[in-house]
């Protein structure tokens, strides 16, 4: 029934009012003195250098791509460990194949380690 949809058309509706007004407020009754060094751009401490479209060597792209690669891995062991004890009970496969596991990744990594990959010039 369309009248179900009543209680949240009228809670999307007052959520929007009310940030469509706080934005107004903060935009009236904010101070207007802008400042060139209020206006700079400023991260961590560090006056900008450069342009903001500099590039990336490949090292950078292949360590974020190890790094989602194994942390990625990780988050598999999280479910396993919350269920082991109930998936125990049909054998001692489950922690086998959670070993495999672990050494595949753990060769990964000795694998990346070898060739350089870790190493940050």
């Amino acid at each position: 029934m369309p009248s179900d949809y009543i209680p949240i058309l009228l809670n999307i509706i007052i959520a929007v009012g009310l940030a469509a007004a706080l934005l107004a407020a903060t935009h009236i009754l904010g101070p207007k003195n802008p400042d060139p060094e209020k206006l700079d751009v400023y991260e961590c401490g560090v006056p900008p250098v450069g342009g903001a479209r500099l590039r990336f060597t490949v090292k950078f792209y292949l360590i974020a791509v190890l790094f989602v690669l194994f942390d990625i891995e990780t988050i598999f062991l999280y479910p396993w460990a919350i269920v082991f004890k109930q998936l125990l009970s049909g054998g001692a496969a489950i922690f086998i194949e959670m070993v495999v596991f672990i050494g595949i990744l753990f060769a990964g990594l000795i694998y990346a380690w070898k060739r350089g990959a870790l190493d940050w010039e």
